[in-house]
């Protein structure tokens, strides 16, 4: 074969193959910073390009994907001077290729850098316990900071966090004692709002049932009166009915006596030592008892009826209370007669008038 063929042959793959070693795809949430001739030429995104060959070079490929730096713990000291240390974690993403390729060398360090003495300007303003409960505090910032400076590298901090604050050993051993005293103080006063809540509580169930039982004594005497009041109120009906109806009934002076000496029995049964008598019970009592002396005393009578007058007359008593003779009357003769008479007076002092 023809050696000049065989050389265009071969010039003409070599051609080939670095126009294909030029094109350039840029993946997805990539940029690639171009130089030529040794100055910035343009930025490519995500796609397809061809670099032409021996005058473009990609000074840097740059991800626009959100990165995170865990830095290893920095010491710091607080505004009491108590030394502690403390890691940051920052997340940040590229805003500009251009500006992170030429705007820092080594813009990580200089994050962590900036990130370090920021930390330890905040945290020496403030004391331990503000340290340990002001961390969202800190976080913002340290952001504002970092987000403030780091503009002009094309970098956007996102967030900063602090992942660890590891006080000396000291100082945690006495965070543990305030601690468990904290919580000792706590659980002693629960105890006792509780015992105090346990005492209302029974104190007002006492009371509760106090209050019900003098309700349920104020309605049984209410009720025991109210019975009372109903019963009283029945008989004094019942008894204006028995004197309405007895009225009604016109009953005569005899069925009146009768009654009045049923009373006077009932009145005699009882405990009085004194019986105030009225006048018409007091005619038909001594009606009673003559009779009563003159069938009980009768045998006695009999004996004495065959004795002289003259004799019987010195055993009899000279009592006030004996039946005198009427005018136009015979002296009687002996005390059956006596009763006789009496009887037959009381009789006629009670005989109803016509």
């Amino acid at each position: 074969m023809n050696p000049g063929i065989i050389a265009f042959i071969i010039i003409l793959v070599v051609a080939v193959l670095i126009l294909i070693s030029n094109i350039k795809v840029v993946p997805q949430a990539n940029a690639y910073v171009i130089e030529r001739f040794g100055v910035y030429y343009k930025t490519w995104r995500q796609g397809i390009h061809w670099k032409v060959p021996f005058i473009d070079r990609i000074s840097r490929k740059v991800s626009l994907k959100e990165q995170v730096v865990d830095f290893p713990p920095q010491s710091v000291i607080t505004r009491d001077n108590v030394s502690m240390q403390i890691d940051t974690v920052v997340y940040f993403e590229i805003t500009d290729p251009k500006l992170y390729t030429y705007g820092v060398e080594r813009p990580i360090m200089a994050i962590e850098t900036l990130c370090a003495t920021t930390l330890r300007n905040i945290i020496g303003e403030l004391e331990l316990d503000n340290t340990l409960t002001s961390r969202d505090k800190i976080n913002g910032r340290i952001r504002e900071i970092l987000d403030e400076a780091t503009d002009a590298w094309g970098i956007k901090v996102k967030r900063v966090e602090l992942k660890n604050i590891l006080p000396p050993r000291e100082i945690q051993v006495a965070m543990e004692k305030q601690m468990k005293a904290e919580r000792e103080r706590r659980a002693r006063i629960l105890d006792a709002e509780g015992e105090k809540t346990s005492q209302i509580l029974v104190a007002e169930g006492h009371k509760e049932a106090a209050i019900l039982r003098a309700d349920a004594v104020k309605e049984t005497k209410i009720r025991e009166a109210q019975g009372e009041a109903a019963a009283i109120l029945a008989v004094q009906r019942a008894y204006a009915d028995s004197l309405r109806m007895l009225n009604q009934a016109s009953p005569t002076d005899r069925v009146i006596a009768l009654k009045s000496l049923e009373t006077f029995s009932k009145v005699a049964d009882g405990r009085a030592t004194k019986i105030i008598i009225p006048s018409e019970i007091q005619s038909m009592a001594s009606l009673t008892t003559s009779l009563k002396e003159l069938v009980v005393e009768g045998e006695i009578d009999k004996s004495e009826a065959k004795a002289p007058a003259s004799s019987s007359s010195n055993f009899m008593p000279q009592s006030p209370i004996m039946a005198q003779p009427a005018p136009g009357q015979t002296q009687p003769y002996n005390a059956q007669e006596q009763l006789r008479a009496k009887a037959q007076q009381a009789f006629q002092n009670n005989a109803p008038r016509n």
